[in-house]
């Protein structure tokens, strides 16, 4: 699980967008957004970087990372 504080997300919408995003690059991903506290976790095979890649591509800023 690799959880990421993210700038930028505020309605359903960027849930969606930053679900796509990483589903895109991995389509078993488990995505879990919380708007409230702007992290996104991920249950995922695919590397931190390849996912923060993701979530900067779908328009959001990683600020920090981390998990296992």
């Amino acid at each position: 699980m690799t959880e990421f504080e993210v700038q930028g997300m505020s309605c359903q919408h960027c849930v969606a967008a930053v679900t796509r995003s990483i589903q895109e690059i991995d389509p078993q991903a488990q995505v879990s957004v919380d708007l409230e506290r702007g992290r996104v976790a991920v249950e995922s095979t695919q590397s931190a970087d390849a996912l923060k890649e993701a979530i900067d591509e779908a328009g959001y800023t990683v600020v920090s990372a981390a998990g296992a």
